[in-house]
């Protein structure tokens, strides 16, 4: 069962637990390359397994993808707001310049 990146985004915790450990059992390359596209640390994923040998793997791997997802959300929000804030100063700068021409 393929899901696209935004599908990901959308399931519940429980969901996203019972979706890795499918690609677990099923199709462990899906779970590679979807670890890829979130841009999951390799060597954080390694750290955390290692310190949690008893636990189920799946559940940790989910809270990392949250985890990442959370980070990207957060990064593009920054990155919007930003943007808002160059356009706000570009269009004061361009008020100003209309300004000066009109004295």
């Amino acid at each position: 069962m393929e899901k696209a990146l935004y599908e990901i985004e959308q399931l519940a915790p429980s969901d996203l637990i019972a979706y890795i450990n499918d690609c677990i059992n099923h199709d462990f390359n899906k779970l590679v390359q979807l670890l890829y596209r979130i841009d999951v640390s390799e060597q954080k994923l390694k750290t955390i397994l290692q310190s949690h040998p008893n636990e189920d793997a799946a559940r940790l791997i989910a809270a990392v993808i949250i985890e990442r997802l959370a980070a990207t959300k957060a990064a593009r929000a920054s990155f919007a707001t930003n943007n808002k804030i160059e356009d706000s100063t570009a269009n004061s700068n361009r008020q100003d310049d209309e300004d000066l021409e009109r004295l």
